[in-house]
């Protein structure tokens, strides 16, 4: 696994997907703002990761689907244990505890991990059968 790539696609993640999440309580679609926020970073979390994913296997293809689903939401974890939860989640009332009990959170982690490993078994394993 190359790591500088992968923290690299994984952090263009992250700042895409905070973006769009901070950018979601601008248009009033919902009267439920979090939920509305939370449904948009979940329907956006899938284009993203599977970018992030064609950048990555774009030039190289040891790592397995699932490795990098963990590492790039384990980098979208960290990122938000640093700059999200204090600097957007705390000034809002919210906790460290209460953003990471949060099932939205998990969701969208389990949807990294899946969005990956579907990545590498259509676009990666399947290829490299057929070659």
């Amino acid at each position: 696994m190359k790591t500088l790539r992968t923290i690299s696609i994984g952090t263009l993640i992250w700042i895409l997907g905070v973006s769009l999440y901070t950018l979601s309580f601008y248009v009033p679609i919902m009267k439920n703002a979090e939920l509305q926020a939370n449904l948009i970073l979940f329907v956006m979390v899938m284009p993203l990761v599977w970018m992030g994913c064609r950048l990555y296997y774009r030039d190289n293809r040891e790592a397995h689907g699932l490795l990098l689903g963990l590492v790039f939401f384990g980098i979208s974890a960290a990122l938000d244990a640093l700059i999200t939860v204090p600097m957007l989640i705390v000034p809002n009332g919210g906790s460290y505890q209460s953003f990471f009990i949060d099932l939205n959170f998990w969701m969208i982690g389990l949807e990294f991990i899946l969005v990956a490993l579907l990545y590498w078994y259509f676009k990666v394993n399947l290829k490299t059968k057929n070659i």
